[in-house]
Protein backbone atom coordinates (compact mmCIF):
# COMPACT_ATOMS: atom_id res chain seq x y z
CA UNK A 1 0.00 0.00 0.00
CA UNK A 2 1.38 3.42 -0.96
CA UNK A 3 0.15 6.68 0.51
CA UNK A 4 1.40 10.01 1.82
CA UNK A 5 -0.06 13.08 3.50
CA UNK A 6 -2.31 13.53 0.44
CA UNK A 7 -3.78 10.06 0.96
CA UNK A 8 -3.89 7.60 -1.93
CA UNK A 9 -1.85 9.90 -4.14
CA UNK A 10 -1.56 7.42 -7.03
CA UNK A 11 -5.31 7.75 -7.61
CA UNK A 12 -4.75 11.41 -8.47
CA UNK A 13 -3.15 10.19 -11.70
CA UNK A 14 -6.28 8.18 -12.55
CA UNK A 15 -8.84 10.77 -11.41
CA UNK A 16 -10.56 10.86 -14.81
CA UNK A 17 -11.27 7.13 -14.73
CA UNK A 18 -12.17 6.42 -11.09
CA UNK A 19 -15.62 5.05 -10.20
CA UNK A 20 -18.08 7.66 -8.91
CA UNK A 21 -18.28 6.14 -5.41
CA UNK A 22 -14.53 6.43 -4.72
CA UNK A 23 -13.50 9.62 -2.91
CA UNK A 24 -10.74 10.63 -0.47
CA UNK A 25 -12.99 9.97 2.54
CA UNK A 26 -13.71 6.31 1.79
CA UNK A 27 -10.51 5.25 -0.02
CA UNK A 28 -8.45 4.37 3.07
CA UNK A 29 -7.34 0.71 3.12
CA UNK A 30 -9.03 0.08 -0.23
CA UNK A 31 -6.17 0.60 -2.70
CA UNK A 32 -3.40 -2.02 -2.88
CA UNK A 33 -0.78 -3.43 -5.18
CA UNK A 34 -1.27 -7.20 -5.05
CA UNK A 35 0.98 -9.50 -7.10
CA UNK A 36 2.10 -6.50 -9.14
CA UNK A 37 -1.42 -5.35 -10.07
CA UNK A 38 -3.50 -2.45 -8.75
CA UNK A 39 -6.59 -3.52 -6.80
CA UNK A 40 -9.44 -1.38 -5.42
CA UNK A 41 -11.75 -2.96 -2.83
CA UNK A 42 -15.35 -1.93 -3.52
CA UNK A 43 -17.79 -0.71 -0.86
CA UNK A 44 -19.93 -3.84 -0.67
CA UNK A 45 -21.27 -6.79 -2.61
CA UNK A 46 -24.63 -5.09 -3.27
CA UNK A 47 -25.38 -3.38 -6.62
CA UNK A 48 -23.47 -0.14 -7.04
CA UNK A 49 -26.60 2.06 -7.03
CA UNK A 50 -27.41 0.82 -3.50
CA UNK A 51 -23.98 1.57 -2.02
CA UNK A 52 -23.69 3.76 1.04
CA UNK A 53 -20.87 6.22 0.32
CA UNK A 54 -20.43 6.87 4.05
CA UNK A 55 -19.71 3.20 4.80
CA UNK A 56 -16.70 2.74 7.12
CA UNK A 57 -13.36 1.86 5.59
CA UNK A 58 -12.11 -1.71 6.12
CA UNK A 59 -9.30 -2.47 8.49
CA UNK A 60 -5.95 -3.68 7.18
CA UNK A 61 -6.69 -7.25 8.25
CA UNK A 62 -10.14 -7.21 6.61
CA UNK A 63 -8.70 -5.78 3.39
CA UNK A 64 -5.91 -8.36 3.23
CA UNK A 65 -8.39 -11.18 3.86
CA UNK A 66 -10.52 -9.99 0.93
CA UNK A 67 -7.50 -9.65 -1.36
CA UNK A 68 -6.17 -13.11 -0.53
CA UNK A 69 -9.50 -14.83 -1.28
CA UNK A 70 -11.19 -12.70 -3.98
CA UNK A 71 -8.45 -10.62 -5.57
CA UNK A 72 -9.81 -11.08 -9.12
CA UNK A 73 -13.03 -9.28 -8.14
CA UNK A 74 -11.14 -6.18 -7.01
CA UNK A 75 -8.71 -5.82 -9.91
CA UNK A 76 -8.83 -2.16 -10.97
CA UNK A 77 -10.31 -1.33 -14.35
CA UNK A 78 -7.92 -1.20 -17.28
CA UNK A 79 -8.07 2.63 -17.76
CA UNK A 80 -7.21 3.15 -14.08
CA UNK A 81 -4.28 0.75 -14.20
CA UNK A 82 -3.01 2.23 -17.46
CA UNK A 83 -3.03 5.77 -16.03
CA UNK A 84 -1.21 4.72 -12.85
CA UNK A 85 1.34 2.55 -14.64
CA UNK A 86 2.10 5.35 -17.08
CA UNK A 87 2.93 7.63 -14.15
CA UNK A 88 5.23 5.16 -12.36
CA UNK A 89 6.81 3.69 -15.49
CA UNK A 90 10.59 3.85 -15.48
CA UNK A 91 11.04 4.16 -11.73
CA UNK A 92 13.27 3.84 -9.75
CA UNK A 93 15.76 4.51 -12.57
CA UNK A 94 13.91 7.72 -13.49
CA UNK A 95 14.69 9.19 -10.06
CA UNK A 96 18.14 10.21 -11.28
CA UNK A 97 16.55 12.59 -13.78
CA UNK A 98 14.84 14.51 -10.97
CA UNK A 99 18.02 15.18 -8.98
CA UNK A 100 20.01 18.41 -9.06
CA UNK A 101 23.59 18.85 -7.88
CA UNK A 102 24.64 22.32 -6.77
CA UNK A 103 27.69 23.81 -5.12
CA UNK A 104 27.04 25.13 -1.60
CA UNK A 105 29.25 27.01 0.83
CA UNK A 106 28.22 25.37 4.12
CA UNK A 107 29.68 24.80 7.59
CA UNK A 108 32.03 21.81 7.60
CA UNK A 109 29.76 20.00 10.06
CA UNK A 110 26.88 20.11 7.57
CA UNK A 111 29.13 18.82 4.77
CA UNK A 112 30.16 15.92 7.00
CA UNK A 113 26.54 15.21 7.97
CA UNK A 114 25.35 15.14 4.36
CA UNK A 115 28.14 12.75 3.49
CA UNK A 116 26.83 10.37 6.17
CA UNK A 117 23.08 11.03 5.69
CA UNK A 118 22.33 12.68 2.31
CA UNK A 119 18.59 12.45 3.02
CA UNK A 120 18.88 15.01 5.83
CA UNK A 121 18.94 17.74 3.17
CA UNK A 122 15.17 17.24 2.71
CA UNK A 123 14.38 17.89 6.37
CA UNK A 124 16.66 20.95 6.40
CA UNK A 125 15.10 22.48 3.27
CA UNK A 126 11.58 21.87 4.59
CA UNK A 127 12.49 23.41 7.96
CA UNK A 128 13.77 26.54 6.19
CA UNK A 129 10.96 26.68 3.62
CA UNK A 130 8.17 26.27 6.20
CA UNK A 131 9.78 28.39 8.91
CA UNK A 132 7.65 30.55 11.19
CA UNK A 133 8.56 33.39 13.56
CA UNK A 134 9.09 30.92 16.41
CA UNK A 135 11.61 28.97 14.30
CA UNK A 136 13.52 32.13 13.42
CA UNK A 137 14.16 32.87 17.09
CA UNK A 138 17.00 30.35 16.90
CA UNK A 139 18.43 32.27 13.95
CA UNK A 140 18.46 35.72 15.60
CA UNK A 141 21.41 34.90 17.81
CA UNK A 142 24.89 33.46 17.15
CA UNK A 143 24.44 29.94 15.80
CA UNK A 144 25.17 27.35 18.49
CA UNK A 145 25.40 24.22 16.35
CA UNK A 146 26.49 25.45 12.91
CA UNK A 147 28.44 28.72 13.26
CA UNK A 148 29.79 30.25 10.03
CA UNK A 149 33.44 30.29 11.11
CA UNK A 150 34.36 26.94 9.49
CA UNK A 151 32.69 26.83 6.07
CA UNK A 152 33.76 24.78 3.07
CA UNK A 153 32.66 24.52 -0.56
CA UNK A 154 30.97 21.21 -1.38
CA UNK A 155 28.47 19.69 -3.80
CA UNK A 156 25.02 18.93 -2.38
CA UNK A 157 22.50 16.69 -4.13
CA UNK A 158 18.89 17.94 -4.00
CA UNK A 159 15.74 16.81 -5.66
CA UNK A 160 14.59 19.39 -8.16
CA UNK A 161 11.65 20.28 -5.93
CA UNK A 162 13.89 20.89 -2.91
CA UNK A 163 16.36 22.93 -4.97
CA UNK A 164 13.57 25.09 -6.37
CA UNK A 165 12.13 25.68 -2.90
CA UNK A 166 15.53 26.74 -1.59
CA UNK A 167 16.73 28.90 -4.48
CA UNK A 168 13.46 30.74 -5.16
CA UNK A 169 12.96 32.09 -1.63
CA UNK A 170 14.40 35.50 -0.90
CA UNK A 171 15.96 35.60 2.56
CA UNK A 172 18.33 38.00 4.30
CA UNK A 173 20.16 36.55 7.35
CA UNK A 174 20.05 38.34 10.66
CA UNK A 175 23.31 40.11 11.47
CA UNK A 176 23.37 38.48 14.91
CA UNK A 177 23.57 35.02 13.31
CA UNK A 178 27.08 35.71 12.01
CA UNK A 179 26.17 34.93 8.40
CA UNK A 180 26.86 37.50 5.70
CA UNK A 181 26.56 37.27 1.94
CA UNK A 182 29.02 38.57 -0.65
CA UNK A 183 27.97 40.99 -3.36
CA UNK A 184 25.58 39.56 -5.96
CA UNK A 185 28.33 39.99 -8.54
CA UNK A 186 30.57 37.54 -6.66
CA UNK A 187 31.25 34.40 -8.77
CA UNK A 188 30.15 32.13 -5.92
CA UNK A 189 27.25 34.23 -4.67
CA UNK A 190 24.67 31.50 -5.35
CA UNK A 191 26.77 28.91 -3.49
CA UNK A 192 27.04 31.22 -0.46
CA UNK A 193 23.31 31.95 -0.55
CA UNK A 194 22.34 28.26 -0.78
CA UNK A 195 24.76 27.35 2.00
CA UNK A 196 23.39 30.09 4.24
CA UNK A 197 19.82 28.87 3.73
CA UNK A 198 20.82 25.25 4.39
CA UNK A 199 22.62 26.28 7.58
CA UNK A 200 19.48 28.05 8.78
CA UNK A 201 17.42 24.93 8.07
CA UNK A 202 19.80 22.70 10.03
CA UNK A 203 19.96 25.18 12.92
CA UNK A 204 16.14 25.30 13.09
CA UNK A 205 16.00 21.48 13.22
CA UNK A 206 18.51 21.35 16.05
CA UNK A 207 16.70 24.08 17.99
CA UNK A 208 13.59 21.86 17.97
CA UNK A 209 15.43 18.82 19.24
CA UNK A 210 14.24 17.47 22.57
CA UNK A 211 17.88 17.41 23.71
CA UNK A 212 18.25 21.18 23.58
CA UNK A 213 14.68 22.46 23.61
CA UNK A 214 12.96 22.56 26.99
CA UNK A 215 9.73 23.47 25.19
CA UNK A 216 9.17 19.92 23.94
CA UNK A 217 9.07 18.51 27.47
CA UNK A 218 7.26 21.51 28.92
CA UNK A 219 4.45 21.22 26.36
CA UNK A 220 3.81 17.60 27.26
CA UNK A 221 3.72 18.40 30.99
CA UNK A 222 1.35 21.36 30.75
CA UNK A 223 -1.88 19.75 29.64
CA UNK A 224 -4.88 18.39 31.55
CA UNK A 225 -3.73 14.81 30.93
CA UNK A 226 -0.57 15.39 32.96
CA UNK A 227 -2.55 17.09 35.72
CA UNK A 228 -4.88 14.09 36.01
CA UNK A 229 -1.89 11.74 36.00
CA UNK A 230 -0.18 13.73 38.77
CA UNK A 231 -3.40 13.85 40.81
CA UNK A 232 -3.71 10.09 40.49
CA UNK A 233 -0.14 9.60 41.73
CA UNK A 234 -0.83 11.74 44.80
CA UNK A 235 -4.03 9.84 45.57
CA UNK A 236 -2.12 6.56 45.44
CA UNK A 237 0.60 7.93 47.75
CA UNK A 238 3.29 7.73 45.08
CA UNK A 239 5.35 10.42 46.84
CA UNK A 240 5.17 8.52 50.19
CA UNK A 241 4.43 11.60 52.23
CA UNK A 242 7.52 13.53 51.06
CA UNK A 243 7.25 17.30 51.30
CA UNK A 244 6.77 19.04 47.94
CA UNK A 245 10.08 20.57 46.83
CA UNK A 246 12.27 18.21 48.83
CA UNK A 247 15.09 16.28 47.17
CA UNK A 248 13.25 12.93 47.39
CA UNK A 249 10.02 14.47 46.09
CA UNK A 250 11.87 16.07 43.15
CA UNK A 251 13.53 12.77 42.29
CA UNK A 252 10.21 10.92 42.26
CA UNK A 253 8.62 13.75 40.26
CA UNK A 254 11.33 13.60 37.57
CA UNK A 255 10.86 9.85 37.27
CA UNK A 256 7.11 10.33 36.84
CA UNK A 257 7.65 13.07 34.24
CA UNK A 258 10.01 10.90 32.19
CA UNK A 259 7.61 7.96 32.32
CA UNK A 260 4.64 10.14 31.34
CA UNK A 261 6.50 11.78 28.46
CA UNK A 262 7.58 8.41 27.04
CA UNK A 263 4.05 7.05 27.40
CA UNK A 264 2.10 9.86 25.70
CA UNK A 265 4.60 10.89 23.01
CA UNK A 266 3.48 9.14 19.82
CA UNK A 267 5.59 8.70 16.69
CA UNK A 268 3.36 11.18 14.84
CA UNK A 269 3.98 13.92 17.38
CA UNK A 270 7.72 13.30 17.52
CA UNK A 271 8.36 13.41 13.77
CA UNK A 272 9.02 17.14 13.97
CA UNK A 273 11.94 16.80 16.41
CA UNK A 274 13.42 13.50 15.26
CA UNK A 275 15.63 15.00 12.48
CA UNK A 276 17.20 17.35 15.03
CA UNK A 277 17.87 14.45 17.40
CA UNK A 278 19.47 12.48 14.57
CA UNK A 279 21.64 15.45 13.58
CA UNK A 280 22.91 15.99 17.13
CA UNK A 281 23.61 12.27 17.53
CA UNK A 282 25.58 12.15 14.28
CA UNK A 283 27.62 15.20 15.25
CA UNK A 284 28.90 13.26 18.26
CA UNK A 285 30.31 10.47 16.08
CA UNK A 286 31.13 12.16 12.73
CA UNK A 287 34.77 13.27 12.40
CA UNK A 288 35.59 16.64 10.82
CA UNK A 289 38.62 16.84 8.54
CA UNK A 290 38.86 20.41 7.29
CA UNK A 291 41.99 19.75 5.20
CA UNK A 292 40.26 16.95 3.33
CA UNK A 293 37.28 19.20 2.58
CA UNK A 294 39.61 21.93 1.33
CA UNK A 295 41.36 19.47 -1.00
CA UNK A 296 38.00 18.32 -2.37
CA UNK A 297 36.84 21.93 -2.83
CA UNK A 298 39.79 22.55 -5.15
CA UNK A 299 38.55 19.97 -7.66
CA UNK A 300 34.77 19.91 -7.32
CA UNK A 301 32.75 18.65 -10.29
CA UNK A 302 30.65 21.28 -12.11
CA UNK A 303 27.15 21.83 -10.82
CA UNK A 304 24.08 20.99 -12.87
CA UNK A 305 22.43 23.53 -15.14
CA UNK A 306 19.30 24.96 -13.49
CA UNK A 307 17.76 26.41 -16.66
CA UNK A 308 14.88 23.95 -16.08
CA UNK A 309 13.62 26.44 -13.48
CA UNK A 310 12.60 28.81 -16.28
CA UNK A 311 9.54 27.54 -18.17
CA UNK A 312 8.02 29.49 -21.02
CA UNK A 313 4.22 29.62 -21.38
CA UNK A 314 4.46 27.46 -24.51
CA UNK A 315 6.53 24.85 -22.69
CA UNK A 316 4.01 24.82 -19.83
CA UNK A 317 1.14 24.30 -22.29
CA UNK A 318 3.12 21.49 -23.89
CA UNK A 319 3.66 19.79 -20.53
CA UNK A 320 0.00 20.10 -19.57
CA UNK A 321 -1.20 18.70 -22.87
CA UNK A 322 1.24 15.81 -22.71
CA UNK A 323 0.02 15.03 -19.21
CA UNK A 324 -3.55 14.95 -20.51
CA UNK A 325 -2.69 12.92 -23.64
CA UNK A 326 -3.90 15.68 -25.93
CA UNK A 327 -2.58 16.26 -29.41
CA UNK A 328 -1.28 19.73 -30.09
CA UNK A 329 -2.78 21.67 -33.01
CA UNK A 330 -0.20 22.69 -35.56
CA UNK A 331 1.14 26.19 -35.11
CA UNK A 332 0.66 26.89 -38.82
CA UNK A 333 -2.84 25.46 -38.97
CA UNK A 334 -5.16 27.58 -41.06
CA UNK A 335 -7.92 29.34 -39.17
CA UNK A 336 -10.53 28.05 -41.57
CA UNK A 337 -9.83 24.50 -40.37
CA UNK A 338 -11.29 25.28 -36.95
CA UNK A 339 -14.83 23.96 -36.68
CA UNK A 340 -16.93 26.67 -35.06
CA UNK A 341 -19.85 24.27 -34.80
CA UNK A 342 -17.73 22.16 -32.46
CA UNK A 343 -17.22 25.22 -30.26
CA UNK A 344 -20.95 25.84 -30.03
CA UNK A 345 -21.82 22.18 -29.45
CA UNK A 346 -19.16 21.86 -26.74
CA UNK A 347 -20.57 24.86 -24.89
CA UNK A 348 -24.10 23.46 -25.15
CA UNK A 349 -22.93 20.14 -23.76
CA UNK A 350 -21.18 21.93 -20.90
CA UNK A 351 -24.28 23.97 -20.02
CA UNK A 352 -26.47 20.86 -20.10
CA UNK A 353 -24.33 19.15 -17.45
CA UNK A 354 -25.61 19.14 -13.89
CA UNK A 355 -23.21 20.69 -11.40
CA UNK A 356 -22.96 19.87 -7.69
CA UNK A 357 -21.12 21.27 -4.69
CA UNK A 358 -18.08 19.37 -5.99
CA UNK A 359 -18.11 21.30 -9.29
CA UNK A 360 -19.21 20.74 -12.87
CA UNK A 361 -18.05 17.77 -14.90
CA UNK A 362 -16.52 18.67 -18.23
CA UNK A 363 -18.04 16.88 -21.26
CA UNK A 364 -15.06 15.41 -23.09
CA UNK A 365 -17.12 14.86 -26.22
CA UNK A 366 -19.71 17.21 -27.63
CA UNK A 367 -21.74 14.18 -28.78
CA UNK A 368 -21.91 12.77 -25.26
CA UNK A 369 -25.00 14.70 -24.20
CA UNK A 370 -27.32 16.86 -26.29
CA UNK A 371 -29.58 19.58 -25.00
CA UNK A 372 -33.12 18.18 -24.68
CA UNK A 373 -36.46 19.85 -24.06
CA UNK A 374 -39.29 17.99 -22.34
CA UNK A 375 -42.52 19.72 -23.39
CA UNK A 376 -44.68 17.95 -20.80
CA UNK A 377 -42.41 18.83 -17.89
CA UNK A 378 -42.16 22.42 -19.10
CA UNK A 379 -45.95 22.70 -19.38
CA UNK A 380 -46.49 21.26 -15.91
CA UNK A 381 -43.96 23.67 -14.45
CA UNK A 382 -45.71 26.61 -16.10
CA UNK A 383 -49.06 25.32 -14.90
CA UNK A 384 -47.77 25.32 -11.34
CA UNK A 385 -46.43 28.86 -11.76
CA UNK A 386 -49.41 30.39 -13.57
CA UNK A 387 -52.17 28.21 -12.13
CA UNK A 388 -55.12 29.24 -9.97
CA UNK A 389 -53.15 28.85 -6.76
CA UNK A 390 -50.74 31.65 -7.61
CA UNK A 391 -53.10 34.56 -8.20
CA UNK A 392 -52.32 36.59 -5.06
CA UNK A 393 -50.33 39.72 -5.61
CA UNK A 394 -47.50 40.66 -3.34
CA UNK A 395 -46.76 44.15 -2.05
CA UNK A 396 -44.43 44.91 -4.98
CA UNK A 397 -47.24 44.21 -7.45
CA UNK A 398 -49.58 46.56 -5.55
CA UNK A 399 -46.95 49.29 -5.50
CA UNK A 400 -46.41 48.98 -9.23
CA UNK A 401 -50.20 49.10 -9.79
CA UNK A 402 -50.44 52.38 -7.90
CA UNK A 403 -47.32 53.77 -9.57
CA UNK A 404 -48.65 53.23 -13.09
CA UNK A 405 -52.19 54.41 -12.11
CA UNK A 406 -54.19 51.44 -13.32
CA UNK A 407 -57.86 52.40 -13.70
CA UNK A 408 -60.98 50.56 -12.63
CA UNK A 409 -61.33 49.34 -16.20
CA UNK A 410 -57.98 47.63 -15.76
CA UNK A 411 -59.33 46.01 -12.61
CA UNK A 412 -62.37 44.80 -14.49
CA UNK A 413 -60.15 43.42 -17.24
CA UNK A 414 -58.04 41.76 -14.56
CA UNK A 415 -61.13 40.19 -13.00
CA UNK A 416 -62.19 38.90 -16.37
CA UNK A 417 -58.71 37.55 -16.92
CA UNK A 418 -58.79 35.83 -13.55
CA UNK A 419 -62.07 34.14 -14.41
CA UNK A 420 -60.59 32.98 -17.68
CA UNK A 421 -57.47 31.64 -15.98
CA UNK A 422 -59.52 29.89 -13.34
CA UNK A 423 -60.98 27.81 -16.12
CA UNK A 424 -59.08 24.73 -17.26
CA UNK A 425 -56.44 25.76 -19.82
CA UNK A 426 -55.11 23.09 -22.13
CA UNK A 427 -51.32 22.76 -22.58
CA UNK A 428 -51.58 23.59 -26.29
CA UNK A 429 -53.47 26.81 -25.54
CA UNK A 430 -50.92 27.73 -22.89
CA UNK A 431 -48.01 27.14 -25.24
CA UNK A 432 -49.73 29.13 -27.98
CA UNK A 433 -50.37 32.00 -25.61
CA UNK A 434 -46.77 32.02 -24.47
CA UNK A 435 -45.55 32.00 -28.06
CA UNK A 436 -47.70 35.04 -28.85
CA UNK A 437 -46.28 36.81 -25.80
CA UNK A 438 -42.74 35.94 -26.87
CA UNK A 439 -43.38 37.13 -30.43
CA UNK A 440 -44.66 40.48 -29.15
CA UNK A 441 -41.59 40.81 -26.93
CA UNK A 442 -39.32 39.99 -29.88
CA UNK A 443 -40.98 42.69 -31.98
CA UNK A 444 -40.52 45.27 -29.23
CA UNK A 445 -36.90 44.27 -28.59
CA UNK A 446 -36.13 44.39 -32.31
CA UNK A 447 -36.58 48.18 -32.16
CA UNK A 448 -34.03 48.56 -29.34
CA UNK A 449 -30.24 48.46 -29.15
CA UNK A 450 -30.50 45.05 -27.46
CA UNK A 451 -32.29 43.60 -30.45
CA UNK A 452 -29.91 45.21 -32.90
CA UNK A 453 -26.92 43.69 -31.11
CA UNK A 454 -27.90 40.11 -32.08
CA UNK A 455 -27.04 38.40 -35.34
CA UNK A 456 -30.07 36.87 -37.07
CA UNK A 457 -30.30 33.93 -39.42
CA UNK A 458 -30.70 34.31 -43.14
CA UNK A 459 -33.39 32.19 -44.66
CA UNK A 460 -31.97 28.87 -45.77
CA UNK A 461 -28.67 29.41 -43.92
CA UNK A 462 -27.41 26.93 -41.39
CA UNK A 463 -26.39 27.78 -37.86
CA UNK A 464 -22.85 29.06 -37.20
CA UNK A 465 -21.97 28.86 -40.88
CA UNK A 466 -24.46 31.64 -41.67
CA UNK A 467 -22.88 34.94 -42.51
CA UNK A 468 -23.88 37.81 -40.23
CA UNK A 469 -26.96 39.47 -41.62
CA UNK A 470 -28.38 42.89 -41.06
CA UNK A 471 -29.63 43.23 -37.52
CA UNK A 472 -33.34 43.33 -36.95
CA UNK A 473 -34.48 46.92 -37.03
CA UNK A 474 -37.57 48.96 -37.93
CA UNK A 475 -36.97 48.61 -41.65
CA UNK A 476 -36.51 44.89 -41.31
CA UNK A 477 -39.74 44.56 -39.39
CA UNK A 478 -41.62 46.58 -42.04
CA UNK A 479 -40.35 44.51 -44.93
CA UNK A 480 -40.73 41.11 -43.32
CA UNK A 481 -43.67 40.52 -41.01
CA UNK A 482 -41.98 37.34 -39.78
CA UNK A 483 -38.99 38.38 -37.71
CA UNK A 484 -35.80 36.57 -38.63
CA UNK A 485 -34.83 34.25 -35.73
CA UNK A 486 -31.72 35.01 -33.76
CA UNK A 487 -28.79 32.80 -34.72
CA UNK A 488 -28.02 31.45 -31.24
CA UNK A 489 -24.91 29.53 -32.29
CA UNK A 490 -23.46 32.47 -34.20
CA UNK A 491 -24.00 34.85 -31.28
CA UNK A 492 -22.53 32.28 -28.86
CA UNK A 493 -19.39 31.80 -30.95
CA UNK A 494 -19.02 35.56 -31.58
CA UNK A 495 -19.21 36.31 -27.84
CA UNK A 496 -16.76 33.50 -27.02
CA UNK A 497 -14.28 34.77 -29.60
CA UNK A 498 -14.62 38.33 -28.30
CA UNK A 499 -14.01 37.13 -24.73
CA UNK A 500 -11.05 35.01 -25.87
CA UNK A 501 -9.55 37.95 -27.73
CA UNK A 502 -9.94 40.17 -24.64
CA UNK A 503 -7.79 37.71 -22.67
CA UNK A 504 -4.80 38.91 -24.73
CA UNK A 505 -3.13 35.51 -24.62
CA UNK A 506 -3.56 35.08 -20.86
CA UNK A 507 -5.62 32.50 -19.03
CA UNK A 508 -9.31 33.32 -18.78
CA UNK A 509 -12.77 31.80 -18.49
CA UNK A 510 -13.24 31.15 -22.20
CA UNK A 511 -9.93 29.38 -22.81
CA UNK A 512 -10.20 27.45 -19.53
CA UNK A 513 -13.67 26.09 -20.30
CA UNK A 514 -12.98 25.28 -23.95
CA UNK A 515 -9.56 23.72 -23.35
CA UNK A 516 -10.98 21.52 -20.60
CA UNK A 517 -13.27 20.10 -23.30
CA UNK A 518 -10.44 19.66 -25.79
CA UNK A 519 -11.31 22.71 -27.92
CA UNK A 520 -8.41 25.05 -28.78
CA UNK A 521 -9.00 28.39 -30.47
CA UNK A 522 -6.46 29.95 -32.85
CA UNK A 523 -4.72 33.20 -32.09
CA UNK A 524 -6.38 36.39 -33.35
CA UNK A 525 -4.12 36.98 -36.34
CA UNK A 526 -6.15 40.00 -37.51
CA UNK A 527 -5.46 41.91 -34.31
CA UNK A 528 -1.84 40.79 -34.03
CA UNK A 529 -1.23 41.77 -37.67
CA UNK A 530 -2.69 45.22 -37.21
CA UNK A 531 -0.69 45.82 -34.07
Amino acid sequence: RIDDNDGEFLLIEAADFLPKWLNPENSENRVFFYKGELHIISLSETPEQDWDLSAPCPTISEALALLSTRSEEFLAAEPIRAAVYKRIDGYPEKIQASLHRAQCYVPAAIAALLRQRPSLVAAAVQAFYLRDPADLRACRRPFRTFPPDQCVMTVVTFTRCLYAQLVQQKFVPDRRSGYTLPAPSHPHYKAHELGMKLAHGFEILCSKSSRVSPDSKRNVLSGPLWERFLRSLKEKDYFKGEMEGSAKYSELLHMAEDYFQQSVTTPESSVEVSPGDEILALLQTTPLDLKEFEREAACLPPEDDDSWLDITPDALDQMLKEARNESLPSANEDEQKYDLEAVAESMKAFVSKVSTHEGAEMPWSSDESHVTFDVDSFTKALDRILGADSEELDSDDLDEEEEFGFSDEDDEDSDAGNQTRNQKVSPDELIGSLKSYMNEMDRELAQTNVGKSFTTQKKGASSVKAAPSESAGPACGAEDPELAPVDVDMNLVANLLESYSAQAGLAGPTSNILQSMGVYLPENTDRSGSS
